[in-house]
């Protein structure tokens, strides 16, 4: 059956509508370029309410297993595809990606070219998109305030000893609890909106997460949290680090079409050194704003020269705008983890800044 992707702007791309849809979504549309990873992007939080495009032509080949998901549920409200594998061929596999999309009522369409549409979103910019049996899908307000829809509402806690991190909740991914207790780590999920609580948990440090839509949501937030990182050593990641820098005083702007993928180069201020990090986001801090704050930059992208890490001059707390416990993506940043909590340990920042 035929369907389309409307584009805010006018632009539409035909392509054949899954079997059970039944209704238009719309969302935000980004585009994926990982060649691998589906489901992880399909279930990470921060794509909450997004119309997702994968670039490579050929998604769900080694299907969905039950090890994978970065959350109980799909988060994206559609999917775009060249080609969708109907047999997935992997020993862990349980289902088809199909299926998986099905079960849970998310629309998606195949044989589009996501490429072309790639090219679209990157001359115009993020937008709202649809996906639609008609090509004049009529657009409606755009929601905003993602974080709550997927903020926890109660505090949980994983692993029985070792150093006590409270991780802030903006909508975080299986993968950073993982990470976290493989390192022998005992974590406490904290919702964002429950921030004051930390006095009660007393940490040793805390690690603010990933989450989706616009940092800036938190503004309410903020003296709670300018307060929490006054007094415990903290680690932000994507979301985490954007706020760190408004906490601070520093300032947020949007992306033209954002970083997602599996490959972007960062490079390390203090190490010299590059590597390849995972990245799904829209926002980034801007360098002028951190004129006159306590944050300098440790990490910054390779190909657009923007900020990609922070780190406090006096204070142990340091920041990624790219995930460091990858899923998908190459794995080599997954030493912060352990540079952060080492520090944790042994009390000192001398390390830190050197």
């Amino acid at each position: 059956m035929k369907g389309y992707l409307c584009l805010q702007d006018g632009t539409s791309f035909e392509g054949e509508v899954s079997q059970h849809f039944d209704r238009s979504v719309q969302g935000e549309v980004v585009f994926f370029t990982g060649m691998t990873g589906y489901q992880e992007v399909l279930t990470d939080p921060s794509y909450k309410g997004q119309i997702v495009v994968f670039t490579y032509p050929l998604i769900g080949n080694y299907g969905i297993n039950d090890e994978d998901g970065e959350s109980k549920e799909i988060q994206v409200s559609g999917v775009v595809m060249y080609q969708c594998a109907e047999t997935p061929s992997h020993f862990q596999a349980r289902k088809s990606l199909g299926s998986y999309l099905d079960e849970q009522n998310i629309p998606y369409m195949t044989e589009v070219d996501t490429r072309e549409v790639t090219k679209a979103i990157r001359a115009e910019g993020t937008q709202q998109a649809a996906l639609s049996f008609e090509t004049d899908y009529l657009f409606k307000p755009t929601k905003t305030h993602q974080i709550q829809q997927v903020c926890g509402e109660t505090i949980d806690t994983y692993g029985e000893a070792g150093v006590h991190v409270a991780l802030i909740d903006f909508g975080w991914k299986k993968s950073i609890l993982n990470a976290l207790l493989e390192r022998g780590v005992r974590v406490s999920v904290l919702p964002f909106s429950k921030i004051e609580m930390l006095d009660t948990l007393q940490p040793d440090a805390i690690v603010l997460s990933n989450g989706p839509g616009d940092p800036k949501d938190t503004v309410d937030f903020l003296p709670f949290l300018k307060k929490a990182l006054e007094k415990f050593p903290a680690f932000g990641i994507c979301m985490g680090h954007q706020v760190i820098a408004l906490a601070f005083g520093g300032d947020t702007t949007k992306l033209t079409f954002g970083h997602r993928g599996a490959n972007h180069p960062v490079k390390d201020v203090v190490s010299g050194k590059v590597f390849l990090s995972s990245q799904n986001h829209n926002y980034v801090v801007k360098e002028g704003s951190l004129n006159g704050t306590p944050l300098v930059t440790r990490f910054y992208n390779v190909n657009d020269g923007s900020i990609e890490g922070l780190m406090h001059e006096k204070k142990l707390i340091m920041s990624a705008q790219f995930h460091p416990e990858a899923h998908p993506g190459p794995k080599d940043a997954e030493w912060l983890f352990d540079h952060f909590l080492t520090l944790v340990k042994n009390k000192g920042v001398k390390a830190h800044v050197s």
